[in-house]
């Protein structure tokens, strides 16, 4: 019995192992070097989006955090729910992707887009995003790169904090002002051991947040990143 366990785990840890090489793989192909000259009247986007169209045309755009080693595709399907337990290849995964819900445009332009990962223990996906929760790698970690076709988006964090589990873009109408002022004094507010605020750094509901969202050992609760725009390749 006991080594018919031990095959059966070393069966489950090998394909998830191989699932983590063939993403690597197929990201090292789309990703390309940025020392390349732009073309004309583009931007210098570090992605290949023609191959990532080709792989799979649910992707949509690219999330890069150099510093906790977050480097994906987004992701957006006909269903809320296939990418939490699919790869990019559309292969059953517990690793899931990095995806976004149809409460949010694909262009970012919504109030707050919500961006899904699991956290996964070997660091993987949004795994890693834990380390936010170090006041000093808070201060001296702020930036987040969005690629999309012909444009960046540059975001900087000003929050990192647990949060309840209650699901923020269907539980509240950001189309209203004051809403989306409450819900920025709301994340603001939050004082625990393991949440940060930039204090310093004005946010404001006229601004366009993004929330990172994964989930905690408390199945109650999330752990939430989350930035302001503060630069947009077509607004420089």
């Amino acid at each position: 019995m006991s080594l018919l366990i031990f095959i059966s785990c070393i069966g489950y840890f090998g394909f998830h192992f191989y699932q983590v090489k063939q993403f690597e793989r197929f990201a090292n192909d789309v990703t390309v070097s940025s020392d390349k000259k732009p073309e004309a009247e583009k931007v210098d986007v570090p992605v290949d989006f023609d191959k990532l169209k080709n792989a799979n045309p649910d992707i949509y755009a690219w999330i890069n955090i150099p510093e906790v080693n977050v480097d994906y595709p987004i992701l957006q399907g006909d269903s809320n729910e296939y990418y939490l337990n699919h790869t990019v290849n559309g292969k059953w995964s517990a690793y899931g992707s990095i995806y976004t819900e149809d409460y949010n445009k694909k262009d970012f332009s919504d109030f707050n887009t919500l961006i899904y990962g699991h956290n996964m223990k070997n660091g993987t996906m949004f795994g890693s995003l834990k380390k936010y929760r170090d006041a000093s790698f808070f201060e001296e970690n702020r930036y987040i790169n969005i690629y999309l076709e012909n444009r960046i988006l540059k975001y900087e964090i000003f929050a990192a904090c647990t949060w309840d589990d209650k699901h923020i873009l269907a539980s509240r109408n950001f189309d209203l002002a004051e809403n989306r002022t409450a819900y920025l004094e709301e994340i603001c507010s939050v004082r625990d051991m393991n949440s940060q605020i930039k204090k310093d750094l004005e946010v404001t509901a006229d601004d366009k947040i993004i929330t990172l969202s994964t989930c905690m050992n408390d199945k109650s609760k999330r752990f939430l990143v989350s930035g302001v725009l503060v630069y947009d390749s077509q607004n420089p």
